[in-house]
């Protein structure tokens, strides 16, 4: 079989079309490039849908942390403490215990049990509290004159909270939110460890690189294959992230905007 035909047998398998089997013998660099790289559509699936659902919450849990309403400023704290002060890999332990508990008061619960939702809800809500602390951080940062100005100019409210507040906040956090997409996109390798069950053994990357793993008992082969496609994952993200940045700082001088690109970190 060339590689063309492993493509265009596997390339999808992970989402339910070509062959259904996994090879059994004779496993070739194109097999495990092609079903690792299959099974990483999963990883974006999940990472992009969690982020873009996440961010929106999270700018809500900001506005409430920052509320003079107690109530709302009690429970946007609490729900920031509880995801981040917990491990994720207990979160979807304790997630799947809730929905399949669930699943025996109503049937309406089942697909609740599933990876692609069950799963995709705890990346929601883990995102979503450490985006809300980001947002609130960059909320308090916001300069006073700012404010100031836009009272001035007679916004208050809604109208002061878009024009103002949120493009500033947004301009803030966002270097910091580039690295939560990073490690979001980078957690979703924990639905593999989960107790939520692939689809008819159509799971994530790490879910065919640890078959080719325990298949060759080689892991030096699919797992730094697994690495090399992250990696290229985490710079499309850098390059995406990088034109909302210049987009959010596109009113500032060119030697004040804010620029994101990669570093090579020895220490976290």
């Amino acid at each position: 079989m060339s590689c063309w035909e492993t493509i265009a047998d596997y390339g999808l398998r992970s989402i339910g079309y070509g062959e259904r089997l996994l090879p059994r013998e004779g496993f070739t660099l194109c097999q495990q490039f092609t079903l690792i790289g299959s099974g990483l559509l999963w990883n974006i699936y999940f990472g992009v849908l969690a982020l873009a659902s996440g961010f929106m919450l999270a700018t809500a849990v900001a506005m409430g942390k920052a509320s003079k309403n107690p109530v709302v400023r009690k429970i946007s704290d609490w729900f920031i403490f509880i995801f981040r002060g917990s491990p994720l890999f207990i979160q979807f332990f304790f997630a799947y215990f809730l929905f399949l508990s669930l699943k025996q008061v109503s049937p309406f619960f089942d697909m609740f049990t599933s990876a692609w939702l069950g799963a995709l809800i705890v990346l929601f809500l883990n995102t979503a509290a450490y985006s809300g602390e980001i947002f609130y951080g960059a909320l308090q940062s916001i300069p006073k004159g700012d404010i100031e100005a836009a009272d001035a100019y007679g916004l208050t409210g809604w109208s002061r909270f878009k024009r103002i507040t949120w493009p500033t906040m947004l301009r803030l956090a966002w270097p910091a939110y580039t690295n939560e997409a990073i490690f979001l996109f980078h957690s979703t390798t924990l639905v593999f460890f989960s107790g939520f069950p692939a689809w008819q053994q159509r799971g994530d990357a790490l879910y065919y690189a640890n078959y080719f793993a325990d298949k060759t008992f080689n892991p030096f082969v699919p797992y730094p294959i697994l690495a090399g496609y992250f990696i290229l994952l985490t710079l499309v993200i850098i390059g995406l992230f990088g034109i909302m940045n210049r987009r959010l700082n596109r009113h500032l001088p060119e030697n004040r905007r804010s620029k994101i690109k990669p570093r090579m970190n020895l220490i976290r």
